[in-house]
């Protein structure tokens, strides 16, 4: 299974949209949002892309009520960390990296997902620890976004133009 990684998109419904296309064009079947969305119009991005998204809040996040209300359309949000399993992986899902050297030295899973720094962390693992950098570009100048295969844990790195 191949998933699209994305974090801190902070309304930056441009670099979204792109992302989300090179998901599709890349076969991924579901995003994981690490947080950081922080307007309910949002949703209507991954509505129009037809991909489901599994994400946490980010400390940006305001209105989580409504965030979640138009998020159900498009999947759910959760307050992180969030566990799940996908494709026989644990993986944890939070935005701000609280305990991530525990939870990696823990040996409980898979992968760990991560955003709020706004600059891409990859280390090969195990487990795989993966901030995929911050899509909006808004801080950095650098918009970026990764797609996993849960099969191999192979991360492609993806820049947003």
């Amino acid at each position: 299974m191949l998933i699209g990684v994305i974090s801190d998109t902070h309304d930056n419904l441009t670099a979204l949209r792109k992302a989300l296309a090179k998901f599709k064009a890349a076969g991924a079947e579901l995003v994981l949002h690490a947080g950081d969305i922080v307007s309910p119009f949002v949703a209507a991005a991954f509505k129009e892309a037809d991909l489901k998204v599994i994400g946490v809040f980010g400390n940006n996040d305001g209105d989580k009520l409504y965030l979640k209300e138009r998020f159900s359309e498009v999947g759910e949000l959760y307050f992180g960390p969030h566990e799940l399993e996908l494709s026989g992986r644990k993986i944890v899902l939070m935005h701000e990296p609280r305990a991530l050297s525990a939870l990696a030295a823990s040996g409980a899973y898979d992968l760990l997902i991560y955003g709020h720094t706004h600059e891409v962390d990859l280390r090969e693992g195990p487990p795989l620890v993966l901030n995929p950098g911050e899509c909006g570009g808004w801080l950095s100048g650098r918009a970026t976004c990764a797609v996993v295969d849960l099969k191999t844990l192979h991360v492609e790195l993806v820049e947003i133009e």
